[in-house]
């Protein structure tokens, strides 16, 4: 008994897509004898067409559809598997030990598909400033077809980083299908990645916000389509022929409308009185008087109320009324708000005050009264009111806002057209489904994603984490910064981070003391391992001398864990530890749920270390190993100190 190997390379599009419909539509699969002879499960186009019935189109039928050149690729593109991998650079972040937010260098179609294992589903909150397509600003080149890299960089299709993008001039043919091509399958990931109770949040304007809502409707479905707020981008606009341009858009889709609620905390002065319930339902104010005549008088709301010795009638005391001078008697369009059944749950539970000969309602800041059949139940909720379309036509929402943002950190250096943190702090606010969430940004630009995640954590009790992701675009040279320090925009947004989560603690004081303002840093980076790890049947006989190992010379013990929990479903911000048993180190992440040790000749005391951690997943290289009976005796012993099964220690046990 041998164990696997991990395979070290990204999620399989297509096989998820397959996994997903086999969860719902089992009986159209079938099997089926593939390339390699190997036996897989398949799909039965003739009975997924009889359980659909007529529900389907055939390839010669008119139907409607968006769609442009390079689409049917853009789709495939978005399942294509990579073998690249995401490396360490703990010189380069914060906190690195403790900290739950992550800075990603390199392309975010490479990193959305790295992210898949670990993150799929488990994503609350995508905000995303992609290019807008202006003709000025970057399309990404995600399958450009080369002989030679000298001769991508000559025309400036790729940088010295090796990362494909270019200008996409409005001269050029594909204009609108290229950045097209681009956009859908960065979505059809972050799609996969987002909670079922996950929201995306877009910025663009109107050069492809009409394309973007059908790629999205496409995508997410078009019933879970929230709005398209329009946002004030600059007081001055900028001056077409005929008329100045002064907004952009937030396009917002949810994963499923059903499931989230997106609105904003209800703010209102008049919530100024507190009693003893002040702790779980917070203040109130005080309603308008229980009797009034506004609404369709009802017998069964025309009842009298005793109280302390007095009776109250629907329009003031009866007997008053009795006495007028002018003699008129109760008007009978009078009559209470609540019915008797209601009110008298109201008075038991602190919700009535009788003032000034009146009665009030209490309307408590974080609580409400509900009615489940004949049942009156007292919910407590924060108080929230939807967002309205119109609330981002501000200039605290600005370009312009943003750029002083970033001037007050005296970086020494630029952004191009940053979005303000406070723009993307409200958008947080807005979506009340949080406790410990993901908040990821895969084109972070300025990183305002970052900085408005760690102020909503140092004015709330919410704690969400961020992931950011950017390609390392080069700055212009005299955008560097005074001592030349920033080459890239990851260089300059890592700087703004350190920065404002400095500020925001400081300013946080005792609330801010246990915020987290780290973050590690992981740059993209071609697999942990030699080609041969892959194809071993492409190893010649003369090659074994020089290959004991399939791990590339330049990688550490950190590439190797990274790159092994990215393959395992592993999530990356997870708390880790070393400890060093007979010489050899030992990493266990967040406690047990993956346990490695990359050190050659392990040794009894090693794996009783490991196992006393009672690990979910246990990791080796083969250079651990000197022969196969080797790996045998490692299977048995976890076993025996597990009590794990022949089929728990293979699932559990992997080497690389």
């Amino acid at each position: 008994m041998n164990p696997e190997k991990l395979p070290l390379q990204s999620a399989d599009g297509a096989q998820i897509n397959l996994d997903m419909l086999y969860q719902i539509a089992p009986s159209c699969f079938t099997e089926a004898r593939g390339a390699d002879g190997k036996v897989r499960r398949v799909v039965n186009f003739d009975v997924l067409r009889q359980l659909l019935g007529d529900a389907t189109a055939d390839t010669g039928e008119e139907f409607y559809q968006f769609t442009w050149p390079g689409k049917a690729e853009a789709r495939r593109e978005a399942a294509r598997s990579i073998r690249k991998t995401l490396r360490p650079v703990p010189e380069d972040s914060v906190d690195w030990d403790t900290t739950q937010n992550i800075y990603i260098e390199g392309d975010n179609l490479e990193v959305l598909k790295l992210l898949q294992k670990s993150y799929m589903g488990k994503v609350k909150m995508i905000y995303i400033d992609p290019p807008y397509n202006t003709g000025s600003d970057f399309v990404y080149k995600d399958n450009f077809a080369s002989t030679s890299m000298e001769n991508d960089q000559a025309e400036g299709n790729v940088d010295e980083f090796g990362n494909r993008y270019r200008r996409n001039l409005d001269t050029n043919g594909r204009f609108h299908s290229d950045w097209c091509s681009m956009i859908y399958p960065r979505l059809q990931l972050a799609y996969a990645l987002l909670a079922d109770d996950g929201v995306i949040f877009i910025s663009l304007d109107d050069h492809e916000i009409e394309n973007l809502t059908k790629i999205c409707n496409e995508i997410f479905g078009a019933d879970n389509f929230i709005a398209s707020f329009p946002r004030l981008t600059t007081k001055s606009g900028k001056t077409p022929s005929t008329y100045m341009v002064s907004h952009d858009y937030v396009l917002c889709f949810a994963k499923s409308v059903k499931n989230i609620f997106i609105g904003k905390q209800y703010e209102d002065d008049s919530y100024k009185y507190s009693d003893e319930f002040v702790s779980e339902r917070g203040n109130y104010n005080l309603k308008q008087p229980l009797d009034c005549n506004s609404i369709s008088y009802s017998a069964s709301l025309d009842y009298p109320i005793e109280h302390d010795g007095v009776t109250y009638y629907p329009g003031g005391d009866y007997e008053a009324y009795l006495n007028r001078k002018d003699g008129h008697f109760l008007p009978k369009d009078y009559a209470w708000r609540w019915s008797k059944d209601l009110f008298d749950f109201g008075l038991k539970n602190g919700w009535i005050v009788f003032q000034n000969g009146r009665i009030y309602t209490k309307g408590y800041l974080n609580a409400a009264i509900e009615k489940a059949g004949d049942t009156y139940t007292i919910v407590t909720r924060e108080k929230t009111r939807k967002l309205s379309t119109i609330d981002f036509i501000s200039n605290e929402y600005s370009n312009d806002i943003a750029k002083k943002q970033v001037a007050s950190f005296s970086l020494g250096a630029t952004f191009d057209y940053p979005k303000p943190y406070n723009l993307i702090q409200e958008l947080l606010s807005s979506y009340y489904q949080w406790g410990g969430s993901i908040v990821l940004d895969f084109f972070s630009g300025s990183a305002s994603t970052a900085e408005a995640v760690l102020r909503k954590n140092a004015s709330s009790d919410i704690r969400a984490k961020y992931i950011m992701v950017q390609l390392p675009e080069l700055l212009d040279e005299s955008n560097r910064g005074k001592n030349n320090e920033y080459k890239t925009i990851c260089d300059l947004a890592k700087e703004r981070i350190r920065r404002a989560g400095r500020k925001i603690k400081e300013e946080a004081g005792l609330h801010g003391q246990d915020l987290d303002i780290g973050f590690r840093v992981f740059r993209v980076d071609e697999s942990n391992m030699e080609d041969v790890y892959f194809q071993p049947a492409a190893l010649r006989q003369q090659d074994l001398t020089s290959l004991f190992d399939n791990v590339k010379p330049d990688r550490t013990d950190l590439d190797l864990l990274f790159g092994a929990m990215l393959d395992w479903g592993v999530q990356l911000s997870l708390p880790m530890s070393k400890a060093t048993i007979d010489g050899r180190d030992v990493y266990t992440v967040n406690e047990g749920d993956l346990v490695a040790c990359f050190a050659e000749n392990i040794t009894e005391n090693v794996i009783a270390h490991i196992a006393d951690q009672s690990p979910l997943r246990v990791l080796f290289r083969d250079s651990c190993f000197n022969t196969d009976a080797d790996k045998i005796n490692i299977f048995e012993q976890f076993k025996q100190r597990l009590n794990w099964s022949d089929e728990e220690a293979m699932k559990n046990i992997r080497v690389i």
